[in-house]
């Protein structure tokens, strides 16, 4: 159904009716739950990103590497469940920035992965970074930026080189 479609069934219902939709909703489905919740109350945004940020350290668990899924797939819908309760710039970047560290310090501790986990990594760590340049963010964030690149360092397949070659795009002073 189009967007144009629901509106106009919607504009149908009362205030009651709407209300009572919505509420439903909320009961159903945690993910609406707490886009109401976050809408809500906004100064729970940090917290909110920490739970977030979480379930990412979660999927690439440098202290237990045998629980470790390591899913680009879980952490990038991970990110994208969090882009999508509008959170600022500043918190996406954030919990965005999450996974390729994750990613580079597993690597780091752990040998040599696959060149398609590599990739994943390498792929990520540009997306933070242009998300992070675009919000005038970079000063806040040079720091994680370089430990990745030290955690790259060891690696192979040229991910050092890649991951180097992006932090100085966006870093050449």
């Amino acid at each position: 159904m189009s967007k144009t479609k629901l509106k106009k069934e919607l504009q149908k219902l009362t205030k009651e009716q709407l209300i009572v939709q919505i509420l439903d909703l909320y009961d159903k489905n945690k993910h609406i739950k707490e886009f109401y919740n976050f809408y809500l109350n906004p100064l729970d945004e940090n917290q909110l990103a920490e739970k977030y940020i979480a379930i990412i350290k979660k999927e690439f668990d440098v202290a237990r590497p045998e629980r470790a899924g390591l899913k680009f797939s879980v952490a990038k819908k991970t990110i994208s469940e969090f882009k999508s309760l509008s959170p600022s710039a500043e918190s996406l970047a954030n919990v965005m920035m999450t996974l390729p560290e994750c990613a580079c310090e597993f690597t780091c501790e752990w040998g040599d992965m696959e060149e398609s986990f590599y990739n994943a990594a390498y792929n990520n760590f540009k997306a933070a970074l242009k998300f992070i340049a675009k919000n005038n963010l970079l000063p806040y964030f040079q720091q994680r930026a370089q430990q990745c690149t030290i955690w790259a360092s060891s690696c192979g397949y040229g991910f050092a080189d890649d991951i180097d070659d992006v932090y100085l795009e966006y870093y050449n002073n």
